[in-house]
């Protein structure tokens, strides 16, 4: 099997779902152990969260970690039973964490912890109810006319997902006033969409700045980073490029990813000039189509039976 063309993507928060994993727990051994490591590094039953219907799956500071451990579960499985060895490796916001472990940067069970920390942190940074984020949807939307267009408000760019897709984040108002301001400069464009979007908290912004600070110094004492030269396979949502592989760089690149702009479309197109073959690998598919966005083809592989499906004949060279 040839596999120097595969790319492997992880999405990120909001793809989670209840039952998330459990037939990768049922139909493999790999992702039983990885399941019980995670339980075991972050002191609580992860099973019990995944698997069963509860509203504690939704609290940031649950579900970031819960995440990781199902993408690093589904992907560990997907290696030892078709042996897929990727040429790179991205993942959008939350994932990019999960991106780091499957590349052999971070440990998995530090990796674990920094992103429950993260998710602790990012949940203080702003009162529930305040903030908030919402997806603007249009053909042909413009990122510069749209930064003058809420300049003077209290939101941000978050995520640039897709030529037609970007996210604002910011406080409650400030979002209310921009859908008012974009509905009467967009309605007639084709497509347009204001869709606010079930988060806890103003994530990407710059309301996030003030967890920067006491973040660094989690990855620091926690030495989340322990080979950075792999990280070069990686790409980095803060600069949109494959991480450089040093350690001050990695570092200062997911802190800064807390309060800026995911850079998802210059993720793509990183990775799209390495690989011919893209799979996203998570509880949840939100990246497939943004991939198509940019006439890329990415197989979304959300369940053990997808997995079998995708994975038959991965690495094998194409005309």
């Amino acid at each position: 099997m040839n596999n120097r063309t595969i790319a492997v993507v992880f999405p990120g928060q909001g793809s989670q779902r209840p039952g998330m994993g459990k037939d990768f727990y049922d139909n493999s051994a790999v992702a039983k152990d990885t399941y019980r490591e995670a339980s075991e590094a972050l002191g609580f039953d992860v099973t019990a969260l995944c698997f069963e219907e509860n509203d504690r799956l939704n609290l940031t500071e649950n579900a970031q970690p819960c995440i990781l451990a199902t993408e690093i579960a589904m992907y560990r499985s997907i290696v030892d039973r078709w042996g897929i060895q990727p040429e790179c490796f991205g993942g959008h916001s939350l994932g990019e964490y999960t991106a780091l472990v499957t590349a052999g940067v971070m440990p998995f069970a530090e990796a674990l912890r920094t992103v429950r920390t993260r998710g602790s942190l990012m949940q203080e940074a702003a009162p529930v109810g305040t903030g908030g984020m919402a997806a603007v949807i249009c053909e042909g939307i413009n990122r510069d006319e749209l930064g003058r267009l809420i300049a003077d408000l209290p939101v941000d760019i978050a995520n640039v997902n897709a030529e037609n897709q970007l996210v604002l984040s910011g406080k409650r108002e400030g979002l209310d006033e921009a859908g008012r301001r974009l509905e009467t400069t967009l309605e007639k464009k084709e497509g347009y969409r204001f869709v606010p979007l079930e988060v806890s908290a103003p994530f990407h912004s710059r309301f996030m700045k003030v967890i920067e600070e006491p973040f660094h110094r989690v990855l620091e004492n926690m030495k989340a980073v322990k080979n950075p030269e792999a990280a070069a396979t990686v790409t980095s949502n803060f600069t949109g490029r494959f991480h450089d592989g040093t350690y001050g760089s990695i570092v200062n690149g997911l802190v800064r990813q807390l309060s800026h702009t995911v850079r998802w479309t210059d993720n793509m197109a990183s990775i799209a000039s390495r690989a011919r073959l893209v799979f996203e690998i998570g509880p949840g598919r939100p990246l497939r189509k943004l991939f198509a966005t940019m006439g890329v083809d990415c197989a979304s592989v959300t369940t053990f039976g997808a997995a079998q499906r995708a994975f038959a004949g991965a690495g094998e060279e194409q005309p």
